[in-house]
């Protein structure tokens, strides 16, 4: 097994405070955990459907900001300069094509899980499975960044190696979701959101100015950093970070922001669609609060990293290292020669915001599994114990492949990250915005649509990702770490594979469902029902008003 990346700037060694607060950190989310715990489905995939608008905020804003956002951002700047705004462009943009045009509209359609919705609009097991698929596949993608970024929390605060801290970190993670589902997940990601946001924004501050980098505004005050840093930190697009995979990477994030389960999923957990749209406006506002504070934290991040170590921050030119970018809000506290403690608080946001997000890949997961494949494709007639028992070992088992492949990643946290979104905005995006938007999507058109995508982002993955890893393909490849066929690789990278296939799978799904049959009446009734201006109840949904009533007419055209 080939030795992880380690961040060799980072002292690595006991610290008791930090370690107290890391432990009791930990123990109240168990406690939440056991405190909401749940037993039926309702609860363990919606949380009840009773989270008001500000709850359901901080809960996205926690399930959002991941490890990736925490860690990973302020390193993608700071290694790659301009190139690493493309992240932050993505992420945040993304949330305003969903508060426009999905969140209220899902939240009408009133499912459990985004394959359910998939599955019901479009009359198809088999677009379930293909939605349930490509769920489990982004949670194990997604979900492999966030463990590399307990473990490397872990490693600075315990002094142990990263791989034990990967287990016992991932253990403690699984154990508090397999009991809680859904309620007590939102109710750990309020609490969650608190400590990442203040252990986030203090370090900001605190380095800002007691580095004289910053006084009362660091967000917009770093940028006279710019003049020392020169090419450092302020050149864009250098080496392989072409303003095309500029354009591609931004563009992957944007729709796969949309196309995210997790995400989506928060929607269900809403009393009604008016509380859906006010609960992305408070988690675009939370989110906005740690994006607009990354880029500052990673110039002081690099100025710090040159002071002390002597070296620039590219790895290229022999300075930072993949891993200590991906630490470089720790590292930046660390350079500054803040308390232990202080620095053991930004690190424990760091933790919080990596348990967060793993949360709601590993519901979205299990209810994937017990749900839609389980309940809906093999036993119908599964009583709740059963589904809950199958919803509780998908957590278990996704936990321990997580935990192996996080030993060694294939990219850095925020890259892999990225690949998830890739992947969500391909396959799911498209699917979510026809089925809503255009109520003559049907079946051969999405089943067309979503097997493309997934062809797409799969050869992507092997063109590109896989020849690291796997001897015959890098002999293919001609080396390792070489693409099997470079072209490919340059206008379909892995992490801005969207720009080419969510405009194919559009045209793909759009045509076979122009030259087949037109979905059902009652299908074009549930879709225009999204739409209607008439609010609905807590518990109801679009379909409960078709079946009761007719719902609102179909289109004319």
């Amino acid at each position: 097994m080939m030795v992880p990346l380690q961040a060799e700037a980072l002292d690595i060694s006991f610290k008791l405070i930090p370690a107290i607060m890391i432990f009791l950190m930990m123990a109240s989310f168990l406690a939440i955990g056991y405190v909401f715990k749940v037993a039926d489905t309702e609860g363990m995939w919606v949380a009840g459907r009773g989270i008001g608008n500000i709850e359901n905020g901080m809960a996205i804003g926690a399930n959002w900001m991941s490890a990736a956002s925490y860690l990973g951002l302020a390193g993608l700047v700071a290694l790659a300069g301009f190139y690493g705004l493309a992240f932050i462009v993505g992420w945040t943009t993304g949330y305003f094509v969903l508060l426009i045009f999905l969140a209220a509209q899902m939240r009408r359609f009133g499912k459990y899980t985004a394959p359910d919705f998939v599955g019901d609009r479009f009359n198809s097991p088999v677009a379930r499975a293909l939605a349930a698929f490509t769920t489990l596949l982004i949670a194990y993608v997604y979900s492999v960044g966030q463990a590399r970024g307990m473990g490397l929390v872990g490693q600075y605060v315990f002094g142990l190696d990263i791989i034990p801290m990967i287990i016992v970190m991932m253990t403690i993670t699984v154990g508090y979701l397999a009991l809680s589902g859904m309620l007590g997940a939102t109710k750990n990601m309020a609490v969650q959101y608190v400590i990442l946001i203040v252990a986030f924004l203090a370090g900001v501050y605190v380095v800002g100015w007691s580095q004289g980098y910053s006084t009362v505004l660091p967000q917009i005050e770093y940028g006279a950093l710019f003049t020392e840093l020169g090419r450092q930190f302020s050149e864009p697009f250098l080496g392989d970070n072409t303003f095309y995979l500029w354009v591609a990477t931004a563009f992957s994030l944007i729709v796969g922001t949309c196309g995210l389960p997790h995400v989506l999923v928060r929607f269900y957990t809403v009393r009604s669609e008016r509380t859906a749209r006010w609960s992305t406006v408070w988690g675009l506002f939370f989110i906005c609060l740690l994006y607009w504070s990354a880029p500052a934290m990673a110039a002081f991040g690099v100025d710090l990293f040159g002071n002390t170590q002597g070296a620039g921050a590219y790895a290229a030119e022999g300075g930072m290292t993949g891993a200590e970018g991906d630490v470089i809000v720790v590292l930046a506290a660390q350079f500054a020669n803040l308390p232990t403690w202080f620095v053991g608080l930004v690190a424990a946001g760091a933790m919080a915001a990596a348990i967060a997000t793993t949360a709601g890949l590993f519901i979205t997961a299990s209810s994937a599994v017990a749900h839609d494949i389980y309940t809906e494709l093999i036993n119908p007639d599964a009583t709740q114990r059963q589904q809950v028992l199958i919803g509780r070992a998908t957590i278990i088992v996704i936990g321990a492949l997580v935990t192996v492949t996080a030993f060694n990643p294939p990219a850095l946290i925020g890259e892999l990250v990225a690949y998830a979104f890739s992947l969500a905005g391909i396959v799911l995006f498209p699917m979510f915005f026809l089925g809503l938007w255009w109520e003559n999507t049907n079946k051969p058109g999405a089943l067309a649509g979503m097997s493309a995508g997934l062809l797409i982002w799969i050869t992507s993955i092997i063109n590109s990702v896989l020849p690291t890893y796997i001897g015959f393909l890098a002999d293919i490849a001609g080396g390792e770490g070489a693409a099997i066929v470079p072209i490919y690789a340059q206008y379909v990278p892995p992490i801005g594979a969207a720009l080419v296939g969510t405009p194919a799978v559009f045209i793909i799904t759009i045509a076979v469902s122009m030259v087949t049959d037109e979905p059902p009446m009652e299908t074009k009734r549930l879709v225009r029902q999204c739409h209607s201006p008439e609010p609905m109840g807590q518990q109801q949904s679009a379909q409960d008003v078709v079946s009761t009533d007719g719902g609102e007419p179909p289109a004319d055209d």
